[in-house]
């Protein structure tokens, strides 16, 4: 049978806006590093990319180096688009990235003009697409000079291969150089990815004033720590978990007793608050309006489900905040 998304998909759904833009962002968003690659069942990543669009997620986020093999997720959300979202291609949020390494030779990765647009049409070719919604620089260059990269940037929105352009992983610093090139080229920048949750701060130290400042949105990877900030590690490190084999995520030295402390703590805190410990961590970095999506990774359909619940509770109270401090503080 053909598939038909749920009717009432927008009224379950929070939308921010993005910065200072006319875009507007789910506040889940699903991100397709792992899981939909070559060495994934298709039909897994079909449910779970259909259930995610019955819940009003409409941005979907990969990259040219997703997978694993590199380019096996895009190709798997192109048969997913193909099959089941081509009639729905203006309800959707497509982005793409560029900046790892992809091919041999000087040109398969950084920043230079020539990678940067060879990558998106190896992406958008992979995909089935004429265009992507947002296209993103992934990581800083250190030897491209940064009007070059912000140049190819501009180019591609030109060309009408990108809506919108993006950073990733830039910092403070960076960012702000990288969006006044931008705004003198007329391309603005819409949104910066970093990764940021209770165990990762950095970008409260800079970035997000910036990002502020410059009416830049925040799309926020690793909300839950690599995995760290669920129920999974509550009693220890599990033999098929993430940290447990092989991982790029998450690695089981990272895990020690003092951290282990504070996830059973925040647990606590969390069934206070009636939700998973999941979904108190991204109800947290969602909290005072400063990040306008949180991305989550997912391997099932439920934890999907599980995650989109947590917007049912983003209210939190200075005593449960004043908590939460305190335990990562310890």
């Amino acid at each position: 049978m053909a598939y038909l998304p749920e009717q009432n998909r927008y009224e379950q759904m929070k939308y921010n806006r993005a910065g200072r833009s006319g875009l507007k962002l789910p506040a889940v968003s699903l991100g397709l590093w792992h899981n939909f690659g070559g060495n994934d069942r298709l039909e897994n990543g079909r449910a779970m990319v259909r259930r995610a669009f019955d819940l009003g997620i409409t941005h979907f986020d990969l990259a040219n180096n997703y997978g694993p093999p590199p380019g096996s997720a895009e190709e798997m959300f192109g048969q997913i688009l193909h099959q089941d979202l081509a009639a729905y291609r203006d309800e959707l949020i497509i982005s793409t990235k560029a900046g790892y390494y992809m091919w041999e030779g000087p040109y398969g990765e950084w920043g230079s003009r020539k990678y940067l647009v060879s990558s998106l049409d190896q992406s958008l070719k992979r995909m089935g697409l004429e265009y992507v919604d947002i296209f993103y620089h992934h990581r800083p260059d250190p030897d491209t000079p940064l009007e070059e990269t912000m140049a190819a940037l501009d180019h591609i929105v030109r060309q009408g291969k990108a809506l919108y352009v993006g950073l990733s992983n830039y910092s403070a610093e960076q960012t702000a150089k990288a969006s006044a090139i931008l705004k003198q080229l007329g391309t603005p920048c819409l949104i910066h990815q970093p990764s940021y949750s209770m165990f990762n701060r950095w970008i409260e130290d800079g970035l997000q004033d910036v990002l502020e400042t410059d009416g830049i949105g925040s799309i926020v990877f690793s909300p839950l720590a690599g995995g760290l900030l669920t129920n999974r590690y509550l009693n220890g490190v599990p033999a098929d978990s993430r940290a447990g084999g092989p991982s790029v995520f998450l690695k089981s030295d990272q895990i020690t007793e003092d951290k282990l402390a504070k996830i059973r703590s925040l647990n606590e805190l969390a069934s206070e608050r009636g939700q998973s410990l999941a979904q108190m961590a991204l109800a947290w970095v969602l909290r005072g309006g400063k990040v306008t999506s949180a991305l989550i990774g997912a391997s099932r359909v439920e934890q999907i489900d599980d995650n989109v619940a947590a917007l049912s509770r983003l209210d939190f109270s200075a005593e449960e905040l004043h908590a939460i401090e305190e335990i990562l503080a310890k």
